[in-house]
C-alpha cells in the first residue's frame, strides 16, 4: 500500500494541470480558435520556441493562411505521453475542415506533436507548458 501511495504521489508532481493529455488537446483547440480569429500572433506563439518550431517566420505563418476564412477541427485522444531528455512529448490526432475565401471547402487529417519540459531545475512555467513541437497533416 505504501509503495502504491508512493506512486501515486510521484506521479502527481510529473503530471502538472498544465501537462495533462487534455492539456495538450486544449493547446491544438487554442491553435485554430487564434487562426480562426485572425490572432496569428497568439498561434504561432503555441509552435515551441516562440514560433520557431513551425519552421517559419512569423510572415511565412501568417501568408500561409491568407486565403482560410475559416477552420474547424476534430481532435482525437492525445497518445500517452512519452518522456525523452528532460521532456515529454504527446501526439493529438485531428482532422482540420478549412473554407478558404472563394468558398471551396478542403480536409486535412494527420497529427499534432507536443512538447514540454519537465519539472527541472531552470526550466520556466512557460517551458513546462505545452507547445506545437510538429504537423505531420495531408490533405485528403
Amino acid at each position: 500500500m505504501i509503495l502504491l501511495v508512493s506512486a501515486l504521489f510521484a506521479s502527481a508532481a510529473v503530471a502538472t494541470p498544465s501537462a495533462t493529455p487534455a492539456a495538450a488537446r486544449a493547446v491544438v483547440q487554442r491553435y485554430y480558435a487564434a487562426i480562426d480569429r485572425r490572432d496569428y500572433r497568439t498561434a504561432y506563439r503555441l509552435w515551441d520556441r516562440g514560433g520557431q518550431a513551425s519552421r517559419q517566420s512569423y510572415a511565412q505563418f501568417v501568408r500561409g493562411f491568407a486565403d482560410t476564412r475559416h477552420t474547424r477541427i476534430i481532435t482525437g485522444a492525445p497518445t500517452r505521453p512519452e518522456g525523452a531528455a528532460g521532456s515529454t512529448y504527446i501526439r493529438v490526432p485531428v482532422t482540420v475542415r478549412a473554407t478558404l475565401k472563394n468558398g471551396t471547402g478542403q480536409v486535412f487529417a494527420g497529427s499534432y506533436t507536443l512538447r514540454h519540459v519537465n519539472d527541472v531545475d531552470g526550466a520556466t512555467p512557460e517551458q513546462r507548458q505545452w507547445h506545437i513541437d510538429s504537423a505531420s497533416l495531408r490533405r485528403r
